[in-house]
């Protein structure tokens, strides 16, 4: 079965992307939780980091200045640094 993945970014041309290997587990890993600033996303993360931490997890939670623009580069480094996976919260 043949999936296509859009990039919701202002590119012109179709970028390549290889899918990174999901975790076996999330045991021993850093779950990121990234709030994008719409309305009530902040609910439902914090449900998540209620499962994810009644699991064991450890969580580091996130907020984009708006939904309307692509997360900041120190952001995403961020991100990155501190974590081995995200949950991104769309809600409204």
């Amino acid at each position: 079965m043949s999936r296509t993945l859009l990039d919701p970014t202002g590119e012109l041309a179709a970028t390549t992307r290889e899918r990174i290997a999901r975790p076996v587990s999330l045991e021993g890993t850093t779950v990121g939780l990234l709030d994008i600033s719409k309305a009530r996303g902040d609910v439902f993360l914090d449900r998540v980091q209620h499962r994810l931490e009644e699991r064991g997890l450890r969580v580091q939670r996130f907020v984009k200045p708006t939904f309307t623009k692509v997360a900041p580069i120190d952001l995403r480094h961020e991100i990155a640094k501190q974590c081995d996976v995200v949950i991104e919260a769309l809600a409204d």
